[in-house]
């Protein structure tokens, strides 16, 4: 993977983010007040599960 891969990758990330924020600012509000009383614990396998999902797309998206 090259750098720049890696820096659209970025990009892109930042895009759905602002255009959850643009679109749906109410909604984006509510869902962080739903994950602020979550545990950490629970977060963070929420997380790690959400990393391990990403590996295995990336995979089979870039052809491996």
């Amino acid at each position: 993977m090259q750098w720049a891969d890696l820096l659209a990758a970025l990009a892109l990330v930042l895009i759905l983010e602002g255009l959850l924020l643009f679109a749906a600012p109410k909604a984006w509000k509510r869902m962080v007040a739903q994950l602020l009383p979550q545990p950490e614990r629970q977060l963070s396998a929420i997380g790690g599960f959400m990393l391990i999902a990403g590996l295995i797309a990336l995979y089979f998206i870039r052809g491996g």
